[in-house]
């Protein structure tokens, strides 16, 4: 650590050069601002850096190497690890840029490295264009395209770091770089999956689809049904087009429209079926679901927009969950299944979801090479007498699959779990690879606070 008077010089610098806004411990706003979504992280960087653009982040970016001080960066803060936040180091936080531009004629969209989910979907919603984006319409676009990407729309379109066209990053000596398929190969390969080990992205570009009908049917179904339900949607999706896909979310029934008043606070197995174009194909498609008995139906062509955030999880709760990936959906892990979620802990904020997965390309660091499905415990609770209770519930959810595991999922869909998990979902066979671009970006392993590469 340098010594007191070299840090308060080169923080009243970084206040001086930066557009934006520098605060510290004991700054209004500065507990405001290190808080990110799960409410159990609890952590105090000795600076928090409120990036207004490219140039103030290379500014922060220099301030750290010059004080020798580890850095986070926050997008939208949704990390279940709370890796938006560091204690005693940088946080570059980048909420401030969020500008979304569409190009409709070159079917692409620049974003910002702060920008979230719902940002993009709106800005190119009146184009009639759309690109896969986050389950979560709060969670920000930079870390889910750069972390893998699995999303509503990857059937039909693929994964959203499928979809990356460029990125604009800072890299660990302040360099403002582009990386793309042209300029910086060994970095653009590296970004499909390796995250923000490489540089602070503060822009993408993405590939655009037309997308001038999107439609949702959502079913209610009593948990003793759930059973019957998923292998329903098991079978619709095996049969159906890659323009249907969905999910099956086991959660506590929140006061909806489409949910009967005497089921709030109640276990409820819903199925979620989308169909990238009209209701009344969808219709044909969910006719095994709406022959079983439910509790409640919706079936509506919606914009996509208003989907992506149907099912949003509150920030300011806390968390734990994980993810894995599935070869296979057999009907003895459909039971395994739907008996684990009848222990759901309810009322909370809990839900465990199912979901299909595209196609994984060869050419990248991805682990879905043997993956046919994805399965989802996530704790969610208020209360801290919890904090034992939840993780148990996540953690035998995860134990009930691993006969039919992969043992790799992207590392963005995973907390803190350890070296081997992080080898797993950037894939063994481009370890090697993505450490040498890592050495070649940030040989000092600055950008250690995340599901990091080591440099080599």
């Amino acid at each position: 650590m340098p010594p007191f008077a070299t840090a308060r010089t080169a923080l009243a610098a970084l206040r001086a050069d930066l557009a934006g806004e520098v605060l510290a411990p004991g700054d209004t706003g500065y507990d405001a601002a290190r808080r990110v979504c799960n409410a159990r992280v609890d952590r105090r960087p000795a600076v928090i850096a409120r990036c207004a653009g490219p140039d103030d982040v290379v500014r922060a970016v220099c301030f750290a190497r010059e004080l020798d001080l580890r850095v986070a960066v926050r997008g939208g803060g949704h990390s279940v690890a709370g890796m938006g936040v560091n204690d005693n180091g940088v946080v570059i936080d980048l909420r401030r840029m969020r500008q979304v531009t569409v190009h409709p004629g070159a079917a692409a969209v620049r974003v910002e490295g702060g920008a979230l989910t719902r940002d993009l979907d709106r800005a190119t919603r009146p184009y009639g264009l759309a690109t896969t984006g986050g389950r979560d319409s709060a969670s920000g676009v930079a870390g889910f395209v750069l972390g893998g990407g699995s999303g509503r729309l990857e059937r039909a379109f693929g994964p959203a770091v499928d979809q990356l066209l460029g990125a604009e990053l800072v890299t660990a000596d302040g360099t403002a770089v582009r990386a793309t398929a042209e300029e910086h190969p060994e970095l653009f390969w590296a970004l499909h999956g390796g995250g923000g080990n490489f540089g602070v992205a503060t822009a993408l570009t993405l590939r655009l689809y037309e997308l001038p009908e999107f439609s949702v049917a959502l079913l209610g179904f009593r948990p003793e049904t759930g059973p019957a339900a998923v292998r329903a949607f098991r079978e619709i999706v095996a049969s159906g087009p890659p323009e249907v896909s969905g999910a099956v979310l086991y959660l506590t029934a929140r006061p909806e429209p489409f949910v009967p008043g005497h089921l709030v606070g109640t276990l409820l197995c819903l199925v979620v079926v989308t169909y990238v174009g009209g209701a009344d194909r969808l219709r044909g498609f969910v006719r095994p679901l709406l022959a079983l008995p439910h509790v409640s139906e919706v079936l509506a062509a919606l914009p996509y927009a208003d989907v992506q955030g149907m099912f949003d999880i509150p920030c300011g709760l806390r968390h734990h969950g994980t993810t894995e990936y599935l070869t296979a959906l057999p009907d003895e892990l459909v039971d395994v299944f739907c008996a684990r979620a009848r222990a759901l802990p309810v009322p909370s904020g809990c839900r465990y979801a199912l979901w299909p997965l595209a196609a994984a390309p060869a050419a990248y660091p991805d682990p879905r090479a043997d993956a046919t499905w994805a399965v989802c415990p996530r704790g969610v609770w208020a209360d801290p007498a919890d904090d034992a209770r939840v993780p148990v519930w996540v953690e035998e959810a995860r134990a009930d699959v691993r006969p039919w595991r992969t043992g790799a999922v992207h590392v963005r869909l995973v907390g803190d779990e350890g070296r081997d998990r992080v080898v797993a979902g950037l894939t063994a066979e481009h370890l090697d690879k993505l450490a040498r671009v890592k050495r070649r970006y940030d040989p000092d392993n600055m950008f250690r606070f995340n599901h990091n590469i080591r440099p080599v």
